[in-house]
């Protein structure tokens, strides 16, 4: 099954546009990549890119693509279509196609795209593809899908928001880390109210529920990517771009 990401992005359709079809803007906020960069095209063909996901810091998967784009269509929608492979075997990512929709929609943009790929290393890919990468695919892809929605509706940078997100991220695991801890100690916790013993020994364990989940639950801050804020599921059956039936296979 495809992945489905959508984003309502109240912002110039042109700015949407270059800060997504740019190599040099779409890597700073895409988390899926390190690096873009477009290769030398002869006229009239289509533009092939390099791209390269830092895995770890003496890791790096790299691999080709080729894409398209539709500039304008008479509704005001814009389309890009692209096909991606990597050669790389430790990707588990082997092949795949996507595209990327732009829709006018009132004050914003419905930014949206779907994409799916075909993984590598037999059985296990697809089990380890099924249980952890795609829906690990899946939240990156929104979360830098609304990493890209600050930057252009309230100018947080990405790297900005991606320092917003640590933090707020490291506080909650702080909170709940420190209501844990109470809890597990909760006896000689309690040995410090003295004859408030008693009451405290019913309020405390309250509280600290409370504090985990509020922690867990309470929504993001209004400055911090989430991919929670997207649409994980297409409104209607949507049918493949004919811009992406127009290309070849990436070599």
């Amino acid at each position: 099954m495809g992945l489905y990401i959508e984003a309502r992005i109240r912002a110039d359709l042109d700015h949407l546009w270059a800060r997504t079809q740019d190599p040099a803007q779409h890597q700073r906020w895409d988390l899926r990549f390190s690096e873009i960069t477009y290769l030398p095209r002869a006229e009239g063909e289509p533009q092939r890119f390099r791209y390269a996901t830092r895995v770890l810091p003496f890791l790096t998967v790299a691999g080709t693509g080729i894409s398209a784009g539709e500039k304008e269509r008479p509704d005001g929608t814009r389309t890009s279509a692209l096909r991606f492979a990597s050669p790389h075997p430790l990707s588990l990512l082997a092949e795949g196609s996507g595209y990327w929709r732009y829709v006018p929609d009132g004050d914003g943009i419905r930014f949206l795209t779907g994409y799916d790929y075909r993984p590598r290393w037999g059985t296990f890919g697809t089990l380890a593809d099924r249980l952890l990468f795609r829906p690990l695919m899946g939240w990156a892809t929104a979360w830098s899908f609304d990493r890209l929605r600050l930057w252009l509706e309230r100018g947080i940078t990405p790297e900005r928001a991606r320092l917003n997100w640590l933090a707020e991220v490291t506080a909650r695991a702080l909170v709940i880390a420190i209501a844990c801890t109470t809890l597990t100690g909760e006896a000689a916790a309690l040995a410090l109210f003295g004859p408030l013993a008693p009451a405290a020994a019913y309020f405390c364990p309250l509280l600290l529920a409370l504090l985990i989940t509020l922690a867990l639950f309470t929504p993001p801050l209004p400055g911090t990517p989430a991919a929670r804020r997207c649409l994980r599921t297409p409104p209607t059956r949507m049918h493949t771009p004919r811009l992406l039936r127009t290309l070849g296979s990436p070599r």
